[in-house]
């Protein structure tokens, strides 16, 4: 399924679609999943419902965005970002947007995610706080003790 920016840029899920190189390069130096080895992700990727940004020019990848998901009650967003060379274009909602639309994720009981730093983007989508954070537990490992050294 592709979707188009008014600026030419194509969001497309096509799995075969995906630059890994692209999308380890940017993951495995972001705040939340440092040091991740590419046989990880590519796992994680082949798992998850994917939407991959491209630019108008050359078809490059520029931004990426999945959710793991059950795709019948229950979503994760996850690994949103889009170069710092191709900000500024509104491709951060553009890739959040199409993925929310996507057909496998609609009708889901509850959709999460975790963000240090774009909360007010998250929450333009009707994201909030949530109502009883005790219900929510989680299992937490330091990436040097999954992945080695990061």
């Amino acid at each position: 399924m592709q979707w188009k920016h008014v600026d030419g840029f194509v969001a497309d899920d096509d799995l075969d679609r995906i630059d890994l190189d692209v999308v380890h390069g940017f993951l495995s130096t972001a705040y939340w999943s440092p040091g991740i080895p590419r046989d990880v992700l590519a796992r994680a990727v082949r798992n998850s419902v994917n939407v991959g940004v491209y630019a108008p020019e050359d078809g490059s990848q520029v931004g990426f965005a999945r959710a793991v998901t059950d795709r019948a009650t229950f979503a994760w967003i996850a690994d949103v970002f889009v170069l710092p060379s191709h900000r500024g274009y509104g491709l951060g909602r553009f890739v959040v947007s199409t993925l929310l639309e996507h057909p496998e994720l609609q009708g889901l009981r509850r959709t999460l995610l975790a963000t240090a730093d774009a909360h007010e983007l998250y929450r333009s989508y009707g994201f909030q706080d949530l109502v009883d954070p005790s219900r929510f537990l989680g299992v937490q490992r330091d990436a040097a003790s999954i992945y080695g050294q990061v």
